[in-house]
């Protein structure tokens, strides 16, 4: 009727159960860490496909209207190439730029200005000239508005106005020396002379790391199809250099204030005048566009 069970075979049985019932529990896991995996993987597929998707309508929203690219103007739609270089010198330097044109009434201008560039009697503060040694490293990218750009007259086409931004670093070395006991050089509205024959204000001006914005206005005529010049003026608007200026030698005309007060006060003045807010940007070059 009823098979009677020993308890070896209860035990046995229990764990039989148990590994049963093990194996069903690892499997659920593995189930659940399968069924995870799989969605993990397709949720990465999925972010794949949006940036994809996103960084396809950022590009199709830059190359996308075809209506206004004609007659050589590029942005190719297949291919972000420059239609043009121009090597340039002027204020911040010498340098060039790679040229875009999207359309006849705008470009863009992505270039780089740099070196040493000295001009005797320069900079003049309070009446004083000193020569200054420019050590210029300058780059930027700007958006050239041409307002007449369809026109066939060929100096009005090359009007622009440029709107953009400059990184700026740039250091200028600032001197002014006495080589003989009756000069006198004015510093801080004062003047003063050096009693042994040889004095000096030595100092430095810079623009240390500024993004600034710019504004500048150009003409830039095409000679024949591939050749063309340009000039440009404008400038950036830095905010105030640091500055310092140290005196060697010199001694106020009829008075006791050291060389070097007034040069702290003369330094202080330009730290804080307005007019050294902007820094002015006069260029000229040569283009080729193919």
């Amino acid at each position: 009727m009823y098979q009677k069970i020993t308890k070896t075979e209860q035990i046995s049985n229990k764990k039989q159960s148990g590994a049963v019932l093990r194996w069903a529990h690892q499997k659920m896991v593995n189930d659940v860490k399968n069924l995870y995996f799989l969605e993990e993987k397709n949720m990465k597929s999925l972010r794949l496909i949006a940036i994809a998707t996103a960084m396809s309508a950022v590009a199709g929203t830059a190359f996308a209207d075809d209506a206004v690219v004609k007659d050589g103007y590029a942005f190719d739609q297949n291919k972000l190439i420059p239609t043009g270089v121009r090597a340039e010198v002027g204020t911040t330097g010498y340098g060039g730029a790679l040229l875009w044109t999207a359309n006849p009434y705008v470009g863009l201008a992505l270039g780089y200005n740099g070196g040493d560039i000295s001009w005797s009697d320069d900079l003049s503060i309070d009446g004083t000239k000193y020569d200054m040694d420019m050590d210029n490293s300058l780059a930027y990218l700007n958006a050239e508005i041409r307002p007449w750009g369809a026109s066939t007259n060929r100096w009005a086409q090359g009007v622009y106005v440029a709107a953009g931004v400059g990184y700026i670093d740039n250091d200028y070395a600032l001197t002014k020396r006495l080589n003989n006991s009756n000069d006198t050089i004015k510093i801080d509205g004062q003047n003063f002379y050096a009693p042994s024959g040889s004095g000096s204000v030595d100092g430095s001006l810079s623009y240390k790391n500024d993004i600034a914005p710019y504004l500048g206005f150009g003409l830039a005529p095409k000679i024949n199809q591939n050749w063309g010049v340009f000039g440009e003026v404008g400038a950036y608007y830095t905010g105030n250099p640091s500055v310092d200026l140290n005196s060697t030698g010199l001694v106020e005309v009829g008075g006791s204030t050291s060389g070097q007060t007034a040069a702290d006060n003369e330094a202080r003045k330009i730290a804080n005048d307005d007019k050294y807010k902007w820094l002015p940007v006069a260029k000229l070059g040569v283009s080729y566009h193919w």
